[in-house]
This record gives C-alpha cells, sequence and structure tokens, in this order.
C-alpha cells in the first residue's frame, strides 16, 4: 500500500485528489488549516478514511509532524501533493505578503520536509496564472514565467524553487500548471462557475465583473484529480523529475459563452430562466484577458488527456449544487 500525504486536501481540487487516491488503494494523509463545516472531505463522505493533521504549511513543525504521521517508521510517505495554497487573485492584491507566506514560503517548508524524509515524489501545484500575460499562446512549458501581479507571483516563486530540488539535491518533484478548474463540490463563491450556477438556480441574475470577454481553458476537476496523477508517475518513473507540465483543454471560451452555458443548462434542469448582468468593461483588474495551455508535454509522456468535455461538465456542475441546494 503506498502512502501519501496531500497538503490542501481539504480544498475543491484537494478533495477530489484525495478521493482518487483512496480509490487507488492509498494510505491517505491530509495537511489542512482547521476548516468549517462542509469542506470537501466531509462533502465527499471521506473524513474518517484519512488521517487529519491541522496546520499551516509555512509551520515547519506542523509540516514535519505531518510527513511524519503520513510516512512508515523513521521514513516518509510515498508520495505528497503539495496543494495548500493562497488561490484567489483578488485577496492576493490586497494582501501580497500573506500570499507569498503561503505559496513561496509554503511550498519551500514541504520541500524541506519532504527532502529530509526522502519522500520518493513530490508534485506542488502550481497555475497557468504564473506565466503572466503574453501575446504568445498557447502556454508552453518552455515559455518564460513573467507575473504581472502577486498571485502570478507567488505561484511563479513556488514553481521556480520547486523546481530547483531536483538538481539541487536530487529530490524528485515535479510541477502542475492547472487551467482553471471547474466542477461540482467547488465552494467558492467568488470564482465564476459555481456563483454563475448558484445564482441561475437561485432565479437571479447571474453578476459578472467583466464584459464578458475574458477567455479562460477550463479543465474538469476529474481530469485535474487524474493530472496529478500522472505527473505523480512521470516523476516516480524519472522522467517527470525537475519538469513543469501543463493540464488542460488546449480551447480558450469566452466568459460569456460558459455563463450562456451554465443558465441554458439550468434552466434546462427545471430553474427559471435568466439573464446574466455584464457589469465590467473589459477585463477586471488584476486579471488576465486570455489563457489557455498546451498539455502536449503530458499526453505524450503519460498518455494523460482530458475526458469530460464542457458541455458535459457544466451540467454535472448544475446537477451537484442542485441536489445540494434542494
Amino acid at each position: 500500500m503506498s502512502r501519501s500525504l496531500v497538503t490542501g486536501g481539504q480544498g475543491f481540487i484537494g478533495g477530489h485528489l484525495v478521493k482518487a487516491l483512496l480509490e487507488r488503494g492509498d494510505d491517505v494523509t491530509v495537511l489542512d488549516l482547521r476548516g468549517a463545516p462542509g469542506r470537501a472531505l466531509e462533502i465527499h463522505g471521506l473524513t474518517a478514511e484519512v488521517r487529519m493533521v491541522e496546520g499551516d504549511v509555512a509551520d515547519s513543525a506542523a509540516v514535519h509532524r505531518a510527513v511524519r504521521e503520513a510516512g512508515s517508521g523513521s521514513s516518509g510517505p510515498d508520495s505528497v501533493f503539495h496543494l495548500a495554497a493562497q488561490t484567489l487573485v483578488g485577496p492576493a492584491a490586497e494582501d501580497p505578503v500573506a500570499t507569498f507566506r503561503a505559496n513561496a514560503e509554503g511550498t519551500w517548508t514541504i520541500l524541506e520536509a519532504a527532502r529530509e524524509a526522502g519522500v520518493g515524489a513530490v508534485v506542488v501545484a502550481s497555475s497557468d496564472k504564473a506565466y503572466g500575460p503574453s501575446d504568445s499562446l498557447p502556454y508552453r512549458e518552455p515559455d518564460e514565467l513573467k507575473p504581472a501581479a502577486p498571485y502570478e507571483a507567488s505561484k511563479a516563486a513556488a514553481d521556480v524553487i520547486s523546481r530547483s530540488y531536483w538538481p539541487a539535491f536530487g529530490l524528485p518533484v515535479g510541477v502542475t500548471r492547472l487551467a482553471n478548474v471547474y466542477g461540482g463540490g467547488d465552494l467558492n463563491g467568488s470564482r465564476l462557475v459555481p456563483e454563475t450556477v448558484n445564482a441561475c438556480l437561485d432565479g437571479r441574475a447571474p453578476q459578472i465583473r467583466s464584459d464578458g470577454s475574458p477567455e479562460r481553458d477550463y479543465l474538469h476537476v476529474s481530469d485535474a484529480a487524474a493530472a496529478y496523477l500522472a505527473i505523480e508517475k512521470a516523476v516516480c518513473d524519472g522522467p517527470g523529475r525537475g519538469a513543469a507540465f501543463n493540464a488542460g483543454t488546449g480551447r480558450p471560451h469566452p466568459v460569456r459563452e460558459v455563463v450562456g452555458m451554465i443558465a441554458a443548462e439550468a434552466a434546462a434542469q427545471g430553474a427559471t430562466p435568466v439573464e446574466p448582468e455584464y457589469l465590467g468593461d473589459g477585463v477586471p483588474q488584476g486579471e488576465i484577458d486570455r489563457q489557455f495551455v498546451d498539455a502536449s508535454r503530458l499526453t505524450e509522456l503519460t498518455g494523460w488527456r482530458p475526458e469530460v468535455e464542457l458541455p458535459e461538465g457544466i451540467a454535472e456542475a448544475v446537477a451537484w449544487y442542485s441536489e445540494r441546494n434542494s
């Protein structure tokens, strides 16, 4: 039985990853902050199936305790998946120091603990936001990281720090750069998909901060969890060590298209039809206008590819929130 540690396992993507690890038979430990009821493991009914360690990823004592508890005897766990982070663009701009502490210091704290424990594979969550604004799309892994805002900079820092641990210390580490992840189970109302779905189901007009023109690559959360496992295998096998991997569909969709798709699906599932309200003029402050990734490196190395098309994923998300709200 493999032993895995997941930081941020109570989050949206982390909860789906924990579920996938348990389904393959892993012994799973989760390091996360104390949170309110209704977080990911409770949503999935997995709270009793994992070992929980409460703590901050920038707290060295808490991280070392989690690595010890996730391991066996004097050795650390087989794999560490580091997803814990401050993940929101707005709060990052309002408090960059706290964001840098969580995303950069938290990352090197995890890496140091993994190095000391001799962990067999570490997979660290970066983001497509680490690339920054670019006129050359899709993003490809060799592209220079050019962050232009605090959140982008924090993820770029975590990305570069992580990859340095392979040539410098021989720590087998790989980095994920995921597109925008969506799906049922995301309870963060500041994100486009959950807020739009909930508004449509409530019969109120979704209020969109932009004019609907920003374009994003949308990756279903089940495909995101599968990407983490594929990258872990690439790191364990060798070719993925010290490398970054994009994961996305490679197809950008305007916000207006996604919002319209959600409104139509909610109406098809019985909600009162509503008309979205676009409140912005262009792209909101601090956000990138157009983003999508080339995931061919991950596909060619591991065979991973996204399986959930956007209409199918939107239908799943609407059904999930509808059931939760009923």
